[in-house]
């Protein structure tokens, strides 16, 4: 499984749980220039969701952000993982993270359905370097 394996920063964002608030901040970012690897968006109240925004590059999203005047949490740690689906991709993952004793306190994954696939898995901070360089031993990391 050929793959593109590193680390990425991510922000969180709080906003209401209403119509058009994710529309808001996405379009104002794409305003500002800021393209995003991932997002996610998950209900964290009966009002409220959090928005988690990946972007290819942390710094031009924070200065965007700033000009925007929207509050984030972050940078925080998080390591993508991109490449050549295969049945069972995401289980091997997760197996070498466990035998090295790396635990994953969260991920998301998607396959595109058409033989890719990308993988979002949060690790304590201080396992993230690690992770990045225990599955970039065991998998072929395309180059780029």
């Amino acid at each position: 499984m050929a793959s593109d394996i590193r680390r990425i920063e991510y922000f969180r964002a709080t906003v209401k749980d209403e119509p058009g608030a994710a529309f808001t901040v996405l379009s104002a970012l794409r305003s500002q220039g800021v393209n995003l690897v991932a997002f996610t968006a998950i209900p964290i109240g009966v009002n409220e969701t959090q928005l988690i925004l990946f972007p290819d590059n942390g710094t031009s999203f924070s200065r965007a952000a700033g000009t925007i005047r929207m509050d984030v949490d972050g940078p925080h740690a998080a390591l993508i993982v991109q490449g050549d689906d295969a049945l069972g991709a995401i289980a091997e993952i997760h197996g070498i993270l466990a035998d090295a004793g790396l635990n994953v306190v969260g991920a998301t994954g998607v396959a595109d359905g058409r033989g890719a696939f990308g993988y979002v898995i949060h690790l304590r901070e201080c396992d993230v370097e690690r992770a990045v360089h225990l599955l970039r031993q065991t998998f072929t990391v395309a180059a780029g």
